[in-house]
């Protein structure tokens, strides 16, 4: 099978939000090529990361190579990295590479979106979204991403709710904003918000190192109520059209 290209030119414009069917990421064994040229700048990087936060931990990920969004469905190749590779990458945001992840809508009974404010020792202190992370070697089934599996499972490990007992929605959307992929899936739960905030404040209290602060319910677009990342925006003018 030959190397996989993307097709850029002929995705969406940024930030508009498309249905896909699947999601299919295969993963090469071999060495990114931007970790490869990167490395030493990456490790710099990193030594100046941990300075500011010696929380973090430089374990692996996926980071895709190309990807392509056709037919329903978006296709691409990842390698394995270690995050202090994709922490440069973030702040270079090259051409070689593109950061897929995924993340479920989780949506009350009585019509909020239950999002988390991320804890002062992550990558993204204080940041509000939904409860999810990057590919990781977990996630790697027969040499493919396992994307349902990776949205339970941080879903799962951040905030306790296990998505498989809620209602999914067929399918996936999807949106990309400088040159980051956001896959979606949204759930719909027969649960209030403020039981479902609750549940998360108890498995927070139960966690010895809990990801998260707190689990906030968003009942409207309002892109000041928190702080939110920019892929944050347009999938609440989405959801509360």
């Amino acid at each position: 099978m030959g190397a996989l290209e993307s097709n850029r030119a002929a995705w969406p414009a940024e930030g508009v939000i498309i249905p896909i069917d699947d999601v299919d990421i295969r993963v090469n064994g071999a060495a990114h090529p931007f970790h490869l040229g990167e490395v030493e700048r990456a490790q710099e990087n990193w030594q100046r990361e941990i300075a500011a936060n010696p929380h973090l931990f430089d374990g692996r990920m996926v980071l895709q190579r190309a990807l392509r969004i056709e037919d329903g469905r978006i296709r691409g190749e990842g390698h394995v990295v270690p995050y202090s590779t994709f922490l440069w990458w973030r702040k270079t945001r090259a051409e070689g590479a593109f950061h897929l992840f995924a993340m479920p809508a989780i949506l009350s009974s009585d019509g909020a979106l239950i999002l988390v404010r991320m804890g002062s020792h992550t990558a993204n202190p204080a940041r509000v979204y939904s409860p999810s992370g990057s590919l990781e070697p977990e996630d790697i089934v027969d040499g493919r991403c396992d994307i349902a599996g990776n949205i339970r499972r941080e879903a799962l490990e951040e905030t306790g709710i296990d998505l498989a007992l809620a209602t999914a929605e067929p399918g996936y959307h999807l949106l990309h904003m400088d040159r980051a992929v956001t896959v979606l899936r949204v759930y719909r739960y027969p649960e209030t918000a403020a039981a479902l905030v609750a549940r998360v404040a108890a498995h927070i209290a139960g966690d010895p190192e809990p990801e998260i602060d707190e689990a906030i319910a968003v009942f409207g677009p309002d892109p000041d109520a928190n702080n939110y990342p920019p892929f944050i925006l347009p999938i609440l003018k989405w959801l509360f059209r």
